[in-house]
């Protein structure tokens, strides 16, 4: 079946003042300090606190669990404004609120009860872990393993790339206990200060150094039978779910790095002069900043369809592949004419646009590649012939 091309949305006065709030916090709170942390390759912990402190950390989380209770619209408004200072802060907080939503929407009500009241109204942070050294695309093909020990499990594995993996309270995580291929697979709440898991090397990556990224080491950790999430043999199922969700948070994120780099790319045009005039004058560069505001609101518009999808009920997973792969190929493909059009001084780090083009490059990596992606459009199109 063809999705229809367009579904209509509104964006209400509510709905922006969580954006206006998002921006509020990142000038005050990010903007004056992201070179340097950057620099640094700092993850800033306190700032979390005061994210937490705004309702932005449980932004998704139905009010009865202590969360804000807003929805998906107002979550990629946020992310978009925080991206648009610092992407690595807007992946910390979209991770974070990728698995209060599991946990939310996967989750029996002792886990909602249990996770969902600290991760909107405390400073714990959630993490992810899915990926390992041989299973990263093809996730079917993790080997870790979670062996049922009377009224436990016992963990073993190395988990790769985990975000936030350093600082969360709580990890969502995805061991084989049973078979080969997807329907071994199970979901777990993992607490993070049980004894046998290690952070074993915190990852240095080309950009979103304000992001923790690291590999996680599960050497006989024992969680309770309760920290299974759903029944066995659904894990695999329920990380994609989760991660389907999660693509408008990256595709917001994509959209709010595309912004900063159009409003830098125009503040630099009219500003900056070459033979007499503003470089602006020239089609060599205001027609690359013409295509870039272009790109912006055909990326915004996709990220806002595919949340007021999912906040209406309707499928939204074709929607948010979409949106995912135009805003995250559109912010690389953008942040390196942003470089150029500042020219010599983009390659510098005088002017931000050289973070936001290292930045760039992973929206079109995690949470499912742009080629996986558009495996996921193809197949909705073509059926088995993709």
């Amino acid at each position: 079946m063809i999705e229809t091309p367009a579904a209509l949305f509104e964006v209400t006065p509510e709905q922006r003042a969580v954006g206006d709030l998002a921006r509020d916090i990142a000038a005050r709170e990010i903007a004056p300090h992201i070179a340097q942390w950057d620099r640094d390759h700092r993850f800033p912990r306190e700032l979390f606190t005061k994210l937490n402190d705004a309702g932005i950390m449980g932004i998704i989380v139905p009010e009865r669990y202590g969360g804000a209770g807003s929805d998906y619209l107002s979550y990629a408004l946020a992310i978009e404004e925080l991206a648009r200072v610092d992407a690595g802060t807007a992946v910390t907080v979209s991770v974070h609120a990728m698995i209060a939503s599991a946990i939310a929407r996967l989750g029996n009500e002792a886990q909602r009860e249990r996770y969902l009241p600290q991760l909107a109204a405390s400073d714990a942070i959630a993490g992810f872990a899915l990926t390992e050294p041989g299973a990263g695309s093809d996730a079917a093909a993790l080997a870790s393993t979670a062996r049922r020990d009377g009224d436990a499990y016992v963990l073993n594995g190395r988990k790769q790339w985990c975000t936030n993996g350093s600082y969360a309270a709580v990890t969502m995580g995805m061991f084989r206990t049973g078979g080969d291929g997807a329907h071994g697979i199970s979901a777990f709440l993992i607490d993070n200060e049980l004894e046998g898991i290690v952070v074993e090397r915190v990852t240095e990556k080309l950009g979103i150094h304000t992001s923790n990224t690291c590999d996680l080491a599960f050497d006989d950790v024992r969680v309770p039978a309760s920290a299974l999430l759903g029944d066995e043999g659904t894990g695999l199922s329920m990380a994609l779910s989760a991660l389907t969700a999660g693509r408008i948070g990256i595709a917001a994120q994509a959209t709010g790095i595309l912004a900063a780099c159009l409003d830098a790319s125009v503040a630099f045009a009219k500003e900056r002069e070459a033979f007499g005039k503003p470089i602006g004058a020239f089609e060599g560069v205001s027609f690359k900043i013409a295509q870039m505001a272009t790109d912006l609101d055909a990326a915004r518009l996709l990220a806002y369809r595919a949340a007021a999808l999912c906040d209406s009920g309707q499928p939204f997973a074709l929607a948010a592949s979409k949106a995912k792969l135009f805003a995250s190929t559109a912010a690389r493909k953008h942040a390196a004419e942003a470089v150029q059009i500042h020219g010599g001084y983009g390659y510098t780090t005088e002017f931000p646009v050289e973070r936001y083009y290292r930045d760039a490059k992973i929206t079109e990596i995690y949470e499912g590649t742009s080629e996986i992606q558009q495996v996921i459009i193809a197949r909705a199109l073509l059926g088995r012939l993709a």
